[in-house]
C-alpha cells in the first residue's frame, strides 16, 4: 500500500536511470513490470559488487517490482508490449531516443489504443536536439555539470561519486515528471 496504490507502470529499458525511477514508484505503492530482455535480463542484475552470483545493486533496484521476460527486437515481442501498454497507466522507458518510434511503440502508436497512457522517458540529453541520440549515462552528467572536478584528491584525476548521483537525479525528476502527469 501506499500513495500510487492502483497506479501501474510498464518499465521498458535498463541500467540504472528507469529502473531507479520504477523502484521510487514502486515504493510508493505502484505496481510495476519490469521488461527485460529474455536472454540476459537487467544489466544491473550483472553489474558492480556481485555477492553469491548476484549483483549487490540488483535487489534494491528490482525491488517492489514483478518481472517477464519479452524480446523488443521481433514483432511478437512488440505485440506483447502494445497489449500490455493497454492495461497500464504508465510507460517508463529510458532506451536512446527514437528506439521506441522504431519498434512502433513510441507514444503517438502506444496512445491510439490508450488516449490516456503517460509515457515517461529518461535520456541523457533529451528526445530532441543535436545530441539526443548519444548515450547519456550519469557519469557523463557528472562529468559535464562539474561535479566531477570538484571530486577526489588535488592534483589527481577526478573520482567517481559515492552513488550515482547522475542517474539518481534524472530519476527523480522522472518520478517528478510521471506524479505531475
Amino acid at each position: 500500500m501506499g500513495a500510487l496504490s492502483g497506479v501501474r507502470v510498464l518499465e521498458l529499458g535498463n541500467f540504472i536511470a528507469g529502473p531507479f525511477a520504477g523502484q521510487l514508484l514502486a515504493d510508493h505503492g505502484a505496481e510495476v513490470l519490469k521488461v527485460e530482455a529474455p536472454d540476459s535480463g537487467d544489466q544491473m542484475r550483472r553489474w558492480g559488487v556481485v555477492h553469491n552470483g548476484e549483483s549487490l545493486w540488483w535487489p534494491s533496484i528490482a525491488r517492489n517490482k514483478s518481472s517477464v521476460a519479452v524480446d523488443l527486437r521481433i514483432a511478437e515481442g512488440r505485440d506483447v508490449i502494445r497489449r500490455l501498454s493497454r492495461s497500464v497507466d504508465v510507460v517508463l522507458e529510458n532506451f536512446r531516443p527514437g528506439t521506441l518510434q522504431k519498434w512502433g511503440l513510441d507514444y503517438e502508436t502506444l496512445a491510439q489504443d490508450h488516449p490516456g497512457l503517460i509515457m515517461v522517458h529518461v535520456s541523457g540529453y533529451g528526445q530532441t536536439g543535436p545530441r539526443a541520440n548519444e548515450s547519456g549515462f550519469g557519469s557523463i552528467g557528472e562529468a559535464m555539470g562539474g561535479l566531477r572536478y570538484v571530486t577526489g584528491n588535488p592534483g589527481m584525476p577526478p573520482t567517481r561519486c559515492g552513488i550515482s548521483i547522475g542517474d539518481s537525479l534524472a530519476s527523480l525528476f522522472a518520478v517528478i515528471g510521471t506524479l505531475l502527469a
